[in-house]
């Protein structure tokens, strides 16, 4: 049987970008692969009836989080930088393109390092989605024709829906069978807990 670790996410969630710093290398060590489930984070924690202000609405909260993004950035020995724009919908759809390419890790860890690693891009322009797509070894005019098509819409709606049934109300969330871990400060429990499973 395959063992599986289910990864949500959203490209517009720094901490998503810290986790899959770390994760791929952390799962393989076990054995264990990563089901790429991309979502929406507004929506899902409408969806999980989490109706607060957003994070950018909290200014006290803001100036933590920054503090403690750039604290996890300097432990895990990795450039952070927020991007320019933040529109994650044709990005996040640019999954399932790779899903289909077999190539989900590749173009994940790309585009968060795009992002949130050089920083200062806007994560919905041509020219960064375009060169993304040719550096993977794909038509770049095929792959933003995708990422814009009603079939792109219609998967990330599915996925989102797949979220939202899970019980996932942020981002990163990770999922082992009945297990969970919200943010990229468990990852110290995900691997107490492959570990134990062996």
């Amino acid at each position: 049987m395959s063992k599986v670790l289910s990864l949500y996410f959203d490209f517009i969630s720094p901490f998503s970008y810290l986790c899959h710093t770390q994760l791929p290398a952390l799962v393989s060590k076990y054995g264990y692969s990563i089901e790429y489930n991309v979502m929406d984070i507004p929506t899902a924690k409408l969806a999980a009836g989490n109706y607060g202000p957003s994070n950018q609405k909290v200014k006290p909260k803001i100036r933590a989080l920054m503090q403690d993004l750039n604290r996890w950035a300097a432990e895990y020995d990795v450039p952070f930088a927020f991007p320019s724009g933040m529109v994650g919908k044709r990005i996040n759809a640019g999954t399932f393109f790779a899903i289909d390419k077999g190539q989900a890790e590749a173009y994940v860890t790309q585009c968060f390092h795009e992002l949130w690693g050089v920083g200062g891009q806007d994560s919905d322009d041509d020219a960064l989605l375009g060169r993304i797509a040719t550096d993977l070894g794909w038509d770049a005019a095929e792959f933003l024709a995708f990422v814009s098509s009603d079939e792109a819409a219609s998967r990330f709606e599915q996925s989102r829906i797949k979220a939202h049934a899970a019980g996932v109300f942020g981002a990163p969330m990770m999922l082992i069978e009945d297990q969970i871990w919200w943010g990229n400060d468990r990852m110290m429990f995900v691997e107490q807990y492959l570990q134990a499973k062996g």
